[in-house]
């Protein structure tokens, strides 16, 4: 049997280019606002703690399972899945692992596009000055008029479009490390910059307490779903999209400390983010549980009111936008690879189209913000709706799971202990009980919390009992 060592699509140049990729896959636009609000409403610093605990029992061992299985395979997510089952003589089945992802990231793709160019406008907005001296009616109706014109959101959608694919287009070194190199450090500056604003801020010490103070009785059974569908989402998992970049990572680098490196790395920009964002919030006696609204009404609200204010804000969507880009171009590849693996045709032909298709797709979900807001595919979910929840919420527990129960039972050990250079037995053991029994069962029960079968599980696991 013949080893790959290498990627038709190339390799990283290091193992810190691999490290800063996926740090960026799972840096998204999530980060920026939901851990740090999800933090504070959970008992701060217990639920760090927690989240923490699940990204160490849940994120990381699934994350390991999809590198080592991308690096193993060497191919795009699917034809990696093709290429493990021939190989080790496994049901052809698990290839829907490859398929889910890809479609799952494509799916993704189509409306975070939509999401990230509001992101680009709103450096346009707050560069003019626009949130000076506003007042909260003015913010929020600035925000809803920019929803309500499908033409303005199309627009801002086609420009984040044009340049993920103009990224994705250039392969693995000139097109995703080149932006890599450049996006990902611009990033941490910026929002050390943010961060070194806000504690010089008034708001700090009450930013300080929300997201870390220690409230023990603030954390449930809910508490700890919220953590570990954090810990799952936040990292990536499920897409394909680390599988991908885990395909280009060279063989001489260790997967087990670098993942490692990955997931703390995203837990300190989300709690960075947290501490840049909310003493902003609190020195201007807004409210810190906006949700989607706290990124473009509250936040421009509270820069307009401040001194350089007009800077700071624009700096901070700029981070918002490259925090954006860098997820864009991570649920790309799965896509790209396949198409380009498939029908051995150019990288930037198959990312202009993937592009095409994506944007159309897209459309759907601009309209859902204004011509097509009572338009209700399933229930009360309107097209956007739809396609978020198919894809955050099952496709992407479902392909989580069957990464890790593929790694740990259906790939051989020598492989598995290969890659992940698990020397030690006893550690093998550990990793497998993660992998294949906490890590799965885990991310079973969010999905049924998620899609509402929790009082059914709960209901059989108290029947059995």
């Amino acid at each position: 049997m013949v080893q790959i060592t290498e990627s038709r699509h190339g390799m990283w140049s290091n193992r810190w280019l691999f490290v800063l990729a996926a740090a960026g896959s799972a840096v998204g636009l999530g980060n920026i606002w939901k851990f740090p609000y999800i933090a504070g409403e959970n008992g701060g610093g217990a639920f760090v703690l927690l989240y923490l605990l699940c990204v160490a029992f849940v994120g990381i061992p699934i994350m390991m399972a999809e590198v080592l299985i991308g690096r193993e395979g060497r191919h795009s997510p699917i034809n990696t899945m093709r290429t493990l089952t021939q190989q080790h003589h496994r049901n052809r089945l698990w290839v829907t692992i490859g398929w889910m992802g890809v479609v799952a990231g494509f799916l993704i793709l189509s409306y975070y596009v939509v999401i990230a160019g509001w992101a680009l406008h709103y450096i346009w907005q707050m560069a003019e000055g626009t949130f000076v001296g506003a007042t909260g009616e003015l913010a929020e109706a600035t925000f809803d008029a920019f929803l309500a014109d499908p033409w303005q959101l199309v627009l801002w959608q086609t420009l984040f479009m044009v340049a993920t694919v103009w990224i994705i287009s250039h392969g693995v070194i000139k097109g995703l490390e080149r932006a890599i190199r450049w996006f990902m450090p611009l990033l941490f500056v910026l929002l050390m910059v943010l961060l070194g604003y806000a504690v010089n801020s008034d708001g700090f010490d009450a930013g300080w307490d929300f997201m870390f103070r220690f409230d023990w009785s603030a954390l449930d059974q809910g508490s700890v779903l919220i953590a570990m569908g954090q810990a799952f989402f936040t990292l990536s998992l499920g897409m394909g999209a680390i599988m991908a970049y885990g395909a280009y990572l060279p063989s001489d680098t260790s997967l087990t400390g670098t993942v490692v490196v990955i997931a703390l790395l995203d837990t300190l920009v989300a709690i960075a983010a947290g501490l840049a964002i909310f003493p902003i919030v609190f020195s201007n006696g807004l409210d810190a549980g906006e949700g989607p609204g706290l990124m473009f009404v509250t936040i421009p609200l509270a820069f307009g009111q401040m001194p350089f204010g007009v800077l700071f804000g624009t700096l901070f969507f700029v981070l918002v936008s490259f925090a954006a880009i860098t997820s864009a171009i991570s649920i790309s590849e799965p896509a790209l690879a396949y198409l380009v693996e498939q029908y051995n045709a150019k990288r930037s032909r198959v990312a202009v189209s993937l592009g095409v298709i994506a944007w159309i797709l897209g459309i759907g979900s601009v309209l859902s913000f204004n011509h097509w807001s009572d338009v209700h595919i399933v229930g009360t979910l309107t097209f956007f709706d739809f396609v978020d929840y198919v894809s955050q919420n099952i496709m992407l527990p479902l392909g989580g799971v069957l990464i890790a129960l593929f790694a740990a039972f259906a790939l051989p050990k020598t492989v598995v202990g290969n890659q992940l250079g698990l020397r030690h037995p006893a550690v093998a053991v550990v990793w497998k009980l993660l992998c294949g029994v906490v890590a799965p069962v885990s991310v079973i029960f969010v999905f049924a919390v998620t899609v509402g079968l929790d009082e059914l599980v709960l209901g059989l696991l108290g029947a059995g009992g």
